[in-house]
């Protein structure tokens, strides 16, 4: 794996590249669970197997459950990880209607899809691809309606407290009902903000328990916001499917996700 920024204009609507190949001796399958990402794939001929179906380059947005991915014992693609407002302006649509689903990007882009994806393959290197990805974000990017500011500012603060922002403190400090709230945040992000702050505290301790050896559960979920372990056991089977020792069980060596 190989990642990187995204350029410097970017900084926003992109979080980083993740250029990967992957081989295995056998098929194999990841967990993914939800974040505050949306994830976009650009493969030139790897097949990913979800739920719904095959898919080659493709756009998850922000979903409230886990999905199983599997792969036949080989891929390579690049991973773009989207603000949920940047994927807003990328695809000029309401996030809602993105929610929970999985979308082949020629259904999104049409044939500039398919082009942004042979220009990749083109270049030589990981860096000219993210350098070509830096450029054809930027040039989709340039001519998209403009982020609300407010809507901005709301993202911002629930994603630096990783979902802790009372709903009611951010409605009150930008002078909205809590109708609109939730309707600014369905479709510019893609979940109402009660929704969201539950999946950001989830993405906080899941990033934790992927990433530390040997982690002590309760210290965990009181660390990241949660009541006691008997909440963040609940947050997993919604999120998850599974308990936080069985997820812990099926780590991947090397950062390599969580078995599914």
């Amino acid at each position: 794996m190989v990642s990187r920024d995204a350029g410097r204009g970017l900084r926003g609507f992109v979080r980083n590249y993740t250029g990967y190949v992957e081989r295995s001796a056998e098929p194999l399958c990841r967990r993914e669970v939800p974040s505050g990402d949306v994830t976009l794939i650009l493969s030139p001929e790897s097949r990913l197997r979800l739920p719904d179906g095959r898919h080659t380059s493709f756009v998850a947005a922000l979903h409230d459950s886990h999905t199983l991915v599997e792969h036949d014992g080989f891929q390579e693609g690049i991973e773009v990880r989207l603000t949920p407002l940047g994927a807003r302006a990328l695809f000029g649509m309401p996030m809602h209607e993105l929610t929970n689903r999985v979308v082949d990007i020629e259904d999104l882009l049409g044939r500039r899809g398919e082009e942004l994806v042979a220009r990749l393959w083109d270049a030589d290197s990981w860096q000219r691809r993210f350098a070509v990805l830096d450029e054809a974000i930027a040039a989709r990017l340039e001519g998209a309606p403009r982020t609300q500011p407010e809507l901005a500012w709301a993202w911002g603060r629930m994603r630096s407290s990783a979902g802790r922002t009372a709903v009611s403190a951010l409605a009150d400090e930008l002078g909205w009902s809590h109708r609109r709230l939730i309707d600014r945040f369905r479709e510019g992000i893609g979940l109402a903000p009660k929704a969201l702050g539950r999946v950001l505290r989830f993405e906080r301790v899941s990033h934790v328990l992927q990433h530390v050896e040997e982690p002590r559960l309760a210290e965990v979920a009181l660390d990241c916001g949660y009541y006691d372990q008997a909440h963040l056991n609940r947050d997993f089977r919604q999120f998850a499917g599974t308990t936080p020792g069985e997820y812990l069980a099926r780590r991947l060596p090397a950062g390599g996700g969580v078995a599914g």
